[in-house]
């Protein structure tokens, strides 16, 4: 059985993190001022000097009571961006949403994450079978088994 840490250390770590997320962030990246009893929202602002250029993104992050340990669910709402590794229902490929995530990381970091990925995208473009995937999957991208084989985007 992997280590769960308790939602008590749970909700102390993310009030850390919360407390702490003014004071490093880059303009690019702003805690949302919307909140819901189970949610975190961040918003994010593409730079200039890349394909998505002074857009606006909102993410929602949801947390299990293994986080940090787990990762949490983050999804794109109200718009997501036309990226090969970005659904058109929130859904985003990222290893370190997955695979790669360590318990280091933290709500900031993984939103810098997304907006490198979105700042070195070369064109604007959804993923191959994003129609067919996001018609039928409409719960947890966490319960995607996802093939991380292209970070060249």
């Amino acid at each position: 059985m992997p280590w769960r840490s308790s939602p008590t250390a749970q909700i102390r770590r993310l009030a850390k993190e919360l407390q702490i997320f003014p004071k490093d962030n880059p303009p690019e990246v702003q805690l949302s001022e919307h909140k819901t009893d189970d949610a975190i929202f961040v918003t994010i602002k593409c730079p200039q000097d890349t394909v998505f250029a002074g857009e606006t993104y909102v993410l929602r992050f949801r947390f299990s009571d293994a986080y940090p340990m787990d990762s949490p669910e983050v999804v794109f709402v109200d718009k997501s961006p036309e990226h090969p590794h970005c659904y058109s229902n929130g859904h985003i490929c990222l290893s370190v949403l997955g695979s790669m995530w360590t318990p280091a990381m933290t709500v900031h970091s993984t939103a810098l994450s997304i907006l490198s990925m979105l700042s070195s995208c070369k064109k604007k473009a959804r993923p191959d079978g994003d129609m067919m995937y996001s018609a039928r999957t409409s719960g947890s991208p966490k319960d995607t088994k996802w093939l991380y084989e292209d970070d060249s985007v």
